[in-house]
């Protein structure tokens, strides 16, 4: 029963953090942005549709071709409601900094409904069908994607026109958004989730460390008795 108990403690204290003071900041905001549009401009990258633009003459004078996937109508439907999509993320407490923010159920969030489908109570201060909303950080990135986007948006369009050479997480997030203080988050890259034999280790670990602090508290006693035995013979 502690068994279970020190896992459940250690799933849950996770999930109630203090939300106001784990609220995305610019970093983070810019890193997802540029990773969902270069995402949206990478799916139609490759598309040989060639597009005709302008209005036939009278005099019979053809419209213009352009390709596509060189064209400002691309550029438009990718821009278009790119926000949105960070709505698509969830919140991943047991990974550091901007890594917590990854689309997919978080490892926390399937141990939690694993216990609530063995029958557990398990209390997050809202209601089950309300846990795969959009949480609050999540939904706090999106107005501030909204925000930046419209800020930036004559650098992201020069970007697509002109610098597509460069990375659009370097261009814009490290050449326009952020202070050079600001940019810790770039450098966070994903190595892949524990696994069940890292979350079992994690949480041997903290087993381990509980008996080891109640082994140094027996040997505590056991020491002070036995200076109280010595001290009596003299």
């Amino acid at each position: 029963m502690k068994l279970f108990i020190l896992t459940l403690f250690c799933v849950c204290r996770f999930v109630t953090a203090d939300e106001d003071e784990r609220l995305p900041n610019k970093c983070e905001v810019c890193k997802f942005l540029t990773v969902e549009l270069q995402d949206a401009l990478e799916k139609t990258g490759r598309s040989k549709e060639v597009l005709e633009v302008g209005e036939v003459l009278d005099t019979g004078k053809r419209r213009r071709k352009i390709k596509y996937n060189t064209s400002e109508t691309r550029f438009t439907e990718a821009v278009d409601n790119i926000c949105e999509r960070i709505l698509q993320y969830n919140v991943h407490a047991e990974r550091p900094g901007s890594l917590r923010y990854a689309k997919g159920t978080s490892q926390t969030m399937t141990t939690l409904k694993d216990l609530v489908n063995k029958g557990v109570k398990v209390e997050l201060g809202l209601p089950y069908e309300l846990w795969d909303a959009p949480s609050i950080e999540v939904s706090d990135m999106k107005k501030q994607c909204e925000t930046m986007l419209e800020q930036y948006e004559e650098v992201v369009e020069d970007w697509y026109f002109h610098h597509q050479d460069q990375r659009l997480e370097n261009f814009l997030c490290e050449n326009h958004v952020l202070e050079t203080s600001e940019q810790e988050c770039l450098k966070e890259v994903w190595k892949g989730d524990m696994g069940k034999k890292e979350v079992a280790k994690e949480a041997a670990g903290g087993r381990a460390e509980e008996q080891g602090a109640k082994d140094n508290e027996e040997e505590e006693e056991e020491e002070e008795e036995g200076n109280t035995h010595d001290a009596g013979e003299l």
